[in-house]
């Protein structure tokens, strides 16, 4: 499946593939693999090497899988988002999300889960599932704002969805 950008005018979600994973395993870093604030996916390579396996022993997810958020404007990666796919039997598919706080208060938690529901609905879901920690109000409002309802919680969690 190939990988494509999905770009709007605040940002762009790229697919995070195994060559990027591969690259930046082999310490070769791009400028735009740092993320603003200073957190990048090279602070984890525990996280890369389990998605260059899994990639290997269940082959490429795209259009599911990890995507980078990047601001459109500079190209700095400000968050990620995953789509934990194919959809299920009930046709849903659930998504994650987080932005660097440099960037908060500024709608991009928004546009990024419009964009995320989006990309969900292009990849065939009837239903677009996000989890959300119970004290996470920001997050809570983002997916409340994009149309998502609270269909459930558990302990200190919500589970939010959103018919495509």
């Amino acid at each position: 499946m190939s990988h494509v950008d999905t770009t709007t005018t605040l940002l762009t979600l790229h697919p995070f593939t195994v060559a990027d994973a591969e690259r930046m395993l082999s310490g070769e870093v791009d400028p735009r693999d740092g993320w603003e604030g200073g957190y990048a996916f090279t602070d984890e390579p525990e996280l890369l090497s389990e998605y260059v396996q899994a990639v290997h022993e269940n082959g490429d997810p795209a259009p599911f899988g990890p995507y980078l958020v990047r601001r459109a404007h500079d190209g700095a990666t400000i968050g990620g988002v995953n789509l934990f796919g194919p959809p299920d039997d009930a046709g849903a598919v659930e998504f994650a999300f987080g932005l660097v706080p440099a960037v908060r208060g500024q709608g991009l938690a928004l546009h990024t889960v419009l964009e995320a529901v989006e990309l969900a609905r292009r990849a065939g879901a009837t239903t677009a599932r996000a989890d959300c920690e119970l004290a996470n109000l920001p997050a809570r409002r983002a997916l409340e704002n994009a149309g998502l309802a609270e269909v459930s919680r558990s302990g200190d969690s919500l589970t939010y969805e959103i018919r495509l």
